[in-house]
């Protein structure tokens, strides 16, 4: 699959990163020379300098031939206007990241005038992330869902936690839930575990659990969501204004602190019943301690600093705050927060990469194209929980798990199956029938496509 990238920022590196140990031939635009040449070292890709909305440009990278265009630059109107370029010139699929709210406002319409097949809108896709794990404890995030049937959950095992000691099959007896762990980190390397699996303190379990059943499976593995009333976000940038909106319409207490005084007149405008503070140049762990910050019940650092971010939410989590979520725009900042014991991070960087890879997955070809579904990145990047449809042509359909000629590769563990849409977590009964949606946990190096590539 050919595949043009235009735009070398940090969500465009981290797209590539994640791309070129696979099988794609991709070309990358950028008007900084010595980024092109740095990646074109790095990476086994081509590099073109230049604009990404230009038509000469564009044909240099091979837009008449290519497969998907992919535009991450920092200005909207460039992205929208490559994408279209591309599409007149010959490119299948385009997609087109976007940050303006007004834009972000007329997504439907832009995909219709220029002929995009997906926008890309981290900042709203962050706010939802942000409002998916209120009151979630720091050593636990909701990582995504899939159809309102599972949550995906990321869980650090606390040496107190009565996880410590257990093998994963007395686990899930006692929980008497749907769950399933699908995914383990422990020391760095990556374990996809059976029942015997003996969970350790300091392990990184990813854990497939049944949405209706999710607060009942959480107490049973001695977790606490939080009761959340009030809350602070330091910063107001457009996440916050997404993530307000939804939280004043939800009835909570919403106090927000920011520096710019025509950004805090805005906001009051916008949100007339909510706390505005404009705390200007005043050092803000003096402020954030004059604003009660021990009486909030969850804080949300969004500044567009990491550094100051990582000082906002360490101060939170030294004042017992329950929930503490930081944005990290830098992704390498990511590991150093989880080492600090901050573990609810949510970068717009980590979300637009993700989103187009999930893009470029869906069109990976034309024989897959309607069977790849949704996925998420898990285990600090080094495993895959993925969707795939059971086709005509699946080589295990409507054979037990438990029959000996049910055999899939090691390493490959099925989570979860949607049949008629019904969530199935497996047992050794269960059988994949033609046209179900198939969950599956592997590693990423295996490269799994489609459905029969498990067998």
């Amino acid at each position: 699959m050919k595949v043009i990238v235009v735009g070398l920022g940090r969500t465009g590196l981290m797209l590539i990163a994640s791309m070129a140990s696979e099988n794609y031939d991709i070309v990358v635009i950028d008007k900084d020379r010595k980024l092109i040449n740095e990646v074109t070292d790095r990476y086994s890709v081509n590099g073109i300098v230049g604009s990404g909305a230009s038509r000469e440009t564009l044909i240099a990278a091979g837009a008449t031939t290519a497969d998907a265009i992919v535009c991450l630059t920092p200005i909207d109107e460039i992205n929208l206007l490559s994408c279209m370029q591309a599409k007149n010139l010959g490119t299948r699929f385009a997609a087109a990241r976007i940050t303006m709210p007004d834009f972000v406002k007329e997504r439907e319409e832009l995909k219709k005038e220029y002929r995009i097949d997906m926008i890309i809108t981290p900042r709203e896709d962050v706010a939802d992330e942000i409002y998916d794990n209120i009151g979630m404890p720091g050593y636990t995030k909701l990582v995504g869902s899939w159809r309102n049937g599972i949550h995906i959950m990321d869980l650090n095992v606390l040496p107190d936690s009565v996880l410590c000691g257990r093998s994963l099959l007395d686990i899930k007896k006692s929980s008497k839930a749907d769950m399933l762990v699908v995914a383990v980190m422990r020391n760095d390397k990556l374990t996809i575990p059976d029942g015997n699996f003996v969970v350790e303190a300091g392990d990184n379990l990813s854990v497939v659990i049944s949405k209706n059943e999710f607060a009942e499976t959480l107490e049973s593995l001695g977790i606490r969501r939080q009761k959340v009333k009030k809350v602070m976000i330091v910063g107001g940038n457009s996440i916050a204004e997404s993530l307000m909106e939804r939280m004043i319409n939800d009835g909570y207490a919403v106090t927000v602190l920011e520096d710019r005084p025509a950004k805090c007149r805005a906001l009051m405008e916008r949100f007339p019943n909510s706390r505005i503070l404009c705390t200007g140049e005043g050092e803000l762990l003096e402020i954030l301690k004059e604003e009660h910050l021990t009486d909030m019940d969850m804080v949300v650092s969004l500044n567009g600093s990491d550094e100051k971010n990582l000082v906002i939410s360490m101060f939170s989590w030294s004042c017992h705050i329950p929930c503490v979520i930081t944005y990290v725009e830098v992704p390498e900042h990511l590991q150093l927060l989880h080492k600090v014991n901050i573990d609810i991070t949510v970068s717009s960087v980590e979300t637009a990469a993700l989103r187009a890879l999930r893009f470029i997955r869906r069109h990976d070809s034309d024989q897959t194209m309607n069977e790849v579904g949704k996925f998420y990145i898990v285990a600090e990047g080094q495993a895959e929980i993925r969707e795939l449809v059971a086709g005509a042509d699946f080589k295990l359909l409507d054979i037990a798990f438990k029959e000996k000629a049910f055999k899939i590769k090691k390493n490959v563990l099925i989570a979860a199956i949607f049949h008629n849409g019904e969530l199935i977590v497996p047992s050794g009964n269960t059988t994949i029938q033609k046209g179900d949606q198939v969950i599956i946990a592997t590693p990423r190096k295996q490269k799994i496509r489609i459905l029969n590539d498990i067998v």
